[in-house]
């Protein structure tokens, strides 16, 4: 190939730019491979067009053919690109905000922006030989007229940009608004932010709205969430053992956190009711309704459990009093019978039943920290929880796995009875509890009666199984934990229950 031909710009141009599109084909992935050959291919460009004494940085001259002045704009535009992609690769791989990616990349956005509209610039200026400070001094006008057309967009595009740089939420936080509205941020751009409500419907706020509007992040800085009940109780008892009574409550509960340490606060006091306030902490928002409702069960548990009376709302009419309760509950002073009558699991006995089975019932009681049964034991008595909260706890070794927490109204020692399996974890009395026990053979008689004893303890054992499940995986879960399996079971052991003898696990009792 004659040295003509090799020495002709135009080829040398074409090569370069083959060469370069190849190699970013092949390699382009790599960011720091993409900075060395955009750097590469800019300083060849520069000496094949300085050599062919083409300087890019000028304006273009008028008396070369026109084939001529078509190649020199295209290297020259070419030259620039080239320039801005050296640029912006820089500023790709070295304009980093360390443990902010999301504000590094919007930084990185911006200045290649303006590295591109530099370089489109000097193209106009040095390729066209258009004065670039007349074209901005007359669009200037346009501009302005544009601005004007698209202020609510432009609003909320730098409403975007400042919402992104100062991050007050995050995709996947769930936002509230001074207005009322709220829901979880499922997707943010430019111009507007898109939020799934509570009734999965999708909320569409601008950002220039959320830029001026006060919000509260209910998920950061992280995802645990405050909550507060007020409860109201009618003044029978002093204000020291009604605080003591909501303070089991949420000792009692296995949904609230346990750090930080949920309070309990007497708030107001006069003659109709005792106002406690009641704050804890959830693990994140979505679980707020189910802590707010198991709160409210165990209140209602507790109060009966303690004695004491709920009281209406401030202003509200006082309730009437329940002559035929009050009648029933005098026929019935002892606490077996209340018990016997406030459980579901019991709701099918006739009267005398009930009398039957609350006068064959024995009271337990166990001070603070006693353990009320040990861990891989089997009980032959189904145990009641009357008053106090009680933990069962697993010891694994290396620590103790909390597996659920027992109020009143709670029943444990239903596995041994029923099918004579051990108890998972240690039973243990976290404040002074009061406890009832039904004897096997006492039960075994009721059931015999009552069926559907059989297949509501069966329910009970099934959920808690499936509990244990998910806690320790299948290997620490006894086969046929489907509530109909284990009613039939169930069935089948009390129909042979007196050809069987176990010998009792003992309760640790304290006075």
């Amino acid at each position: 190939m004659s040295p003509e031909i090799l020495g002709n710009p135009i080829l040398q141009f074409a090569a370069l730019v083959l060469l370069s599109a190849a190699a970013r084909l092949i390699y382009g992935r790599n960011p720091t491979f993409r900075l060395v050959a955009n750097v590469a291919f800019f300083i060849l460009l520069t000496v094949v067009l300085l050599s062919h004494d083409i300087e890019p940085y000028t304006p273009d001259g008028k008396g070369e053919l026109l084939s001529w002045r078509i190649f020199v704009g295209i290297a020259k535009t070419i030259w620039w690109i080239g320039g801005a992609m050296v640029l912006v690769s820089s500023v790709r791989l070295f304009l980093i905000l360390e443990r902010k990616p999301r504000e590094g990349r919007l930084i990185q956005d911006l200045v290649v922006g303006v590295i591109y509209l530099g370089a489109g610039l000097s193209v106009i200026a040095y390729v066209f030989s258009v004065p670039v400070g007349t074209l901005i001094a007359t669009s200037g006008v346009f501009a302005i007229v544009l601005g004007l057309a698209l202020q609510s967009t432009l609003n909320d595009v730098f409403s975007g940009v400042a919402l992104n740089l100062g991050r007050p939420y995050t995709v996947g936080d769930w936002i509230v608004l001074d207005e009322g509205v709220q829901g979880r941020v499922v997707e943010t751009n430019w111009r507007s932010t898109h939020l799934l409500s509570a009734t999965n419907d999708v909320i569409i706020v601008p950002n220039s709205t959320l830029a001026k509007r006060r919000l509260t992040n209910l998920t950061s800085p992280d995802e645990a969430h405050g909550v507060t009940i007020n409860i109201r109780v009618l003044p029978t008892s002093p204000p020291a053992t009604i605080e003591e009574t909501m303070r089991e409550v949420l000792l009692s509960s296995n949904t609230i956190l346990k750090e930080p340490m949920p309070s309990v606060n007497i708030v107001a006091l006069d003659s109709n009711a005792v106002d406690a306030e009641l704050s804890f902490r959830v693990s994140n928002i979505g679980r707020v309704s189910e802590a707010k409702n198991e709160v409210y069960d165990l209140v209602f548990r507790h109060t009966k459990a303690a004695g004491l009376q709920l009281s209406p709302p401030a202003g509200s009419s006082p309730v009437a009093i329940n002559v035929a309760q009050d009648n029933l509950l005098a026929k019935h002073p002892g606490s077996a019978w209340r018990l016997i009558n406030t459980l579901p699991l019991f709701a099918t006995l006739t009267e005398d039943e009930k009398e039957a089975l609350a006068g064959s019932m024995k009271r337990l009681t166990f001070r603070k920290g006693a353990v009320i049964a040990a861990q891989d034991t089997s009980l032959t008595s189904l145990m009641v929880v009357r008053s106090g909260v009680a933990v069962v706890e697993r010891d694994a070794g290396s620590g103790h796995i909390e597996l659920t927490r027992l109020a009143p109204g709670d029943l444990f020692g239903e596995r041994g009875v029923l099918m004579g399996a051990l108890e998972p974890g240690n039973i243990r009395a976290l404040t002074f509890v009061v406890a009832y026990e039904i004897a096997k053979d006492q039960l075994a008689a009721v059931m015999r009666d009552r069926a559907s004893l059989a297949d509501e303890l069966g329910l009970l054992l099934s959920r808690r199984i499936e509990t244990e499940k998910h806690l320790f995986g299948e290997e620490m879960t006894p086969e046929g934990s489907h509530p109909s399996t284990l009613t039939a079971k169930i069935r089948h052991l009390f129909q042979m229950q007196h050809a069987i003898h176990r010998k009792p696990a003992t309760l640790k009792q304290d006075g």
